[in-house]
């Protein structure tokens, strides 16, 4: 987690998210969020893939194949999430998707809250 510019790349990160929900507020679907997250990542011109694939496996055999829902800059995981609070399940799938990946950082970010900053879950692996 303390790779170089983690700490900046999450703030980038945040602050888009932020933007989002001032622009949005709470009460849409998480694909709404979604695609609004990801024009505001391009606008900001911060590397991203969407719904990037992720290959699981168990003893070494495929299988099976998730998906997050944005992975940026190759290293920063995110988890969208509109729900009423977030839940145990949701913490469990970003920490599956750290071990899956390698990668040793996610944010949980629920956008079904008043304020933003309540909604965003820092998980390091």
């Amino acid at each position: 987690m303390n790779e170089p510019g983690m700490n900046q790349l999450t703030e980038q990160v945040i602050g888009a998210a932020i933007e989002v929900h001032r622009a949005l507020g709470p009460g849409f679907l998480e694909a709404t969020y979604g695609k609004a997250l990801a024009i505001e990542l391009r606008h900001r011109r911060i590397p991203f893939q969407q719904e990037a694939p992720v290959s699981l496996s168990y003893r070494g055999e495929a299988i099976g194949e998730g998906r997050l829902d944005f992975l940026v800059e190759d290293k920063l995981i995110l988890e969208l999430k509109a729900a009423d609070q977030l839940h145990p399940i949701h913490t469990a799938q970003a920490i599956s998707y750290l071990k899956a990946t390698g990668h040793k950082l996610a944010l949980l970010i629920n956008f079904n809250v008043p304020v933003l900053k309540e909604g965003i879950k820092r998980i390091a692996h």
